[in-house]
């Protein structure tokens, strides 16, 4: 139904005349006539009958007027929700992984519930694969997510991605070991821990093994980082681990060469979502906020974003 229509209908039940509706619409009488005429065919159903001299709703019009006043309320509430200028709110469905919730998302929530009450935000953790498919069925707003220089993710043309922050990824052994990350070749033999969830490491690995000449053992699929430095500690395993993230005394990560691991993180929208001002508003304070991190160093993949520290 036409939205146009259903105010002239919801006009006459208010106003009681077509010529009433009509100088308030700074229309003819004939025009309203025909909209509401118009109404009656899309209806499938009579909605004005004669009334002497006048005209009145059927109840059936009646009713569809009662339904009008929701209809355009709604109609309304979505123009001011999806208007650039309107002043943000309602909630954003946010996915991502539990690192960058933790140092993006987090941080920037603390400022909004000051600054923008009206913006509710609902977080889920999830792998970057299951965040794409997520975003893709209009289930989520919004996804953290990351990928390596050695792996780049491949992103659906119906998304769009915004590099935040990129950080090198190091060899993660025993503490008690030698250095020898010089060397990868000297580690063809060790089983190694990549993630449960997400196949971007596990490539990472038998890229960087594939250049040093051996086929990776992989021997452990862990989902969190402690649990991956836990195994790496006792002795099941090796694995890939932030350069500059603090480690149990336990492990060392020691850094790798020629080539390089980087992990870069982005806030993934569907394409076109990102001129609603509550999703507009999120993102832009994710690319502020991480562009105030420490830059420990840049990197040219994302050269307008911060390393995490």
């Amino acid at each position: 139904m036409d939205p146009r229509r259903l105010e002239l209908l919801l006009a006459l039940s208010q106003l009681g005349s077509m010529r009433a509706v009509a100088e308030t619409h700074r229309l003819t009488t004939s025009t309203v006539s025909q909209q509401l005429a118009a109404l009656s065919r899309e209806a499938g159903t009579t909605l004005v009958e004669p009334d002497g001299r006048r005209v009145r709703l059927t109840p059936a019009g009646r009713r569809l007027a009662d339904h009008a006043v929701t209809i355009l309320a709604a109609i309304e509430a979505a123009r001011l929700d999806l208007d650039p200028d309107a002043e943000p709110a309602g909630t954003v469905r946010v996915g991502g992984f539990a690192t960058g919730i933790r140092v993006s998302l987090m941080p920037a929530l603390s400022t909004l519930a000051r600054t923008h009450p009206e913006v509710d935000v609902q977080i889920n953790e999830y792998e970057p694969i299951e965040a794409f498919r997520l975003l893709i069925d209009d289930d989520l707003d919004l996804a953290v997510t990351y990928d390596y220089n050695l792996a780049p993710a491949a992103i659906n043309p119906m998304l769009e991605a915004v590099p935040l922050w990129s950080t090198p990824w190091g060899l993660a052994v025993p503490a008690e070991e030698p250095d020898q990350s010089a060397n990868l070749s000297a580690h063809a033999q060790r089983p190694w821990i990549v993630n449960s969830r997400n196949t971007a490491d596990e490539i990472a690995v038998r890229t960087l093994a594939s250049l040093a000449g051996f086929t990776p053992l992989i021997a452990h699929q862990i989902d969190t980082l402690e649990l991956v430095e836990e195994l790496i500690a006792g002795g099941y395993g090796i694995g890939l681990l932030p350069l500059h993230r603090a480690v149990p005394a336990t492990v060392k990560v020691l850094p790798l060469r020629d080539p390089v691991v980087i992990m870069t993180t982005y806030a993934v929208t569907r394409r076109g979502r990102s001129a609603w001002p509550a999703l507009h508003l999120i993102v832009d304070r994710l690319r502020t906020q991480d562009n105030r991190l420490p830059a420990l160093q840049r990197w040219p993949r994302t050269a307008d974003s911060a390393v995490l520290p």
